[in-house]
């Protein structure tokens, strides 16, 4: 990669997949001047037509250009239109002119007239580092290999690291409890017990939060409240009892516990669950989903949508309505729900396929805007192959008496562009963690077979 002198000034060329990815990018270069080429603007010309998410990032992307050039008479677009953003940085639009290209680009390919444009740029700015910004991997490469500075898109990972990701759970062992105040208050109310402890742990913490003392053996209380080094501690339920089981499902180790504690809280709206495949994501969020619907009684229906990211080749066209279009998406719902059924207690065998059709509809997140969900379990499939716009348009759709359910593995992304630090569901994670009807468990145990097991640990 070429390094530059972190005190030189610097001019950043957007590629159209940054625009696409997010159309306010333009905004968000503190004090740096952006460079558009010709070759970008006819790009996004021909991707603004049609009714998808990339036609309608392209149309706004245009429109955040339109709106830098308002009230700048044409004469002046020349010399720079100045960016709202404090620093003084400007927006140049590239005339297309090309110097000479470097041996093996061929001028009819889109990203080698980009790097031209970038290099005759460079050759007229000699003040300036010219850096391209894209999230294509092989223009990337193609910069680095002509000795061109080139950078990914930063500004939407919501974390530099996935590691740095909240698992929402901490696990103290015996020795960090010694640190709080001795003198806790504790109480009893609608049938859940409640704690207030103080110490400088706590500062660490954030509502939604589950806590795990004695390395797992001792107490396991949810966080509710946090104020300064003060904070509310729920106990949670023992969902590993045989009593407390879920529609037969019974939680196999904490972080499981700490799942079904989330997806039956009354008080917890939206739950996001993260994990490597086979660790019960979507089987405890359907035991979880029939239960509140047919035993608790809180949700008349439940909605299932997921992007439909295909994992090889597109098996193409679907015949059918939406639901059967979406059927072969959601095989992994049909197969919890053939294993949630066969089970031999009354209510399993006593609720009918019938029954469920009606109370269970699968939804393409194509056709959700506009929409609003009433008295619904809403489940978001899949949730780390969306961007973090696409999921403020599902979250969003949220009406009265409604709780979502957001499942994924950020380690299993099928979309172009989306990173694990940039995707949605590490955005929801994050963003949510400090309000108080939200909660996130990163789940660790893979409970699918020993061969999944394997399969996650060696391949």
């Amino acid at each position: 990669m070429v390094r530059i002198d972190k005190l030189q000034r610097r001019a950043y060329l957007l590629d159209t997949n940054v625009l696409i990815h997010d159309p306010a990018s333009i905004h968000k270069f503190q004090e740096h001047d952006l460079l558009i080429p010709m070759t970008v603007l006819e790009e996004l010309d021909q991707l603004k037509k049609g009714l998808t998410d990339m036609a309608r990032s392209a149309r706004q992307a245009t429109h955040g250009l339109n709106e830098l050039l308002d009230d700048i008479p044409a004469a002046e677009v020349a010399g720079g239109v100045p960016l709202p953003a404090a620093g003084g940085g400007r927006l140049y639009f590239l005339s297309g002119a090309i110097g000479e290209s470097p041996a093996g680009l061929s001028g009819g390919c889109a990203d080698n007239r980009i790097i031209a444009e970038a290099m005759e740029a460079q050759r007229a700015r000699p003040e300036v580092a010219v850096v391209v910004v894209s999230k294509d991997v092989n223009l990337r490469v193609k910069c680095a290999a002509v000795g061109l500075p080139v950078e990914d898109y930063h500004n939407d990972r919501v974390v530099e690291d996935i590691d740095t990701m909240t698992s929402g759970v901490f696990e103290g062992g015996e020795a960090a409890w010694e640190d709080f105040d001795p003198d806790m208050t504790s109480w009893q109310s609608e049938g859940r017990s409640f704690y207030r402890l103080s110490g400088a742990l706590v500062r660490t913490w954030h509502p939604g939060m589950f806590i795990c003392a004695g390395g797992g053996t001792g107490m396991e209380a949810m966080v509710r409240e946090r104020e300064g080094e003060t904070a509310l501690l729920e106990v949670c339920q023992d969902y590993r009892a045989e009593r407390h089981a879920v529609w037969g499902v019974r939680a196999t180790d904490a972080r499981q516990n700490f799942a079904l504690n989330l997806l039956l809280h009354p008080d917890t709206d939206l739950v996001t669950l993260a994990g490597a495949a086979g660790t019960g994501k979507t089987f405890m969020a359907l035991a979880a989903g029939l239960h509140l619907i047919y035993e608790a009684r809180r949700f008349e229906r439940i909605v299932i949508t997921r992007e439909t990211v295909p994992m090889g080749e597109d098996i193409g066209f679907l015949p059918g309505t939406e639901e059967e279009k979406m059927a072969p998406w959601m095989g992994a719902y049909s197969d919890n729900m053939e294993s949630l059924l066969r089970t031999d207690t009354g209510w399993g065998n006593a609720v009918t396929k019938e029954m469920l059709q009606g109370r269970i509809q699968m939804r393409s997140p194509s056709f959700m805007r506009g929409r609003t969900f009433n008295d619904t379990l809403l489940i978001i499939d899949e949730a780390q192959n969306l961007s973090p716009k696409q999921i403020k348009g599902l979250i969003t759709r949220a009406g009265r008496n409604t709780k979502i359910i957001c499942l994924g593995n950020v380690a299993q992304i099928d979309t172009p562009y989306l990173t694990a630090t940039s995707c949605g569901l590490t955005a929801l994670a994050q963003r949510f963690r400090d309000w108080p009807h939200a909660g996130h468990v990163t789940l660790t145990a893979v409970e699918r077979s020993r061969l999944a097991l394997r399969a996650e640990a060696v391949l």
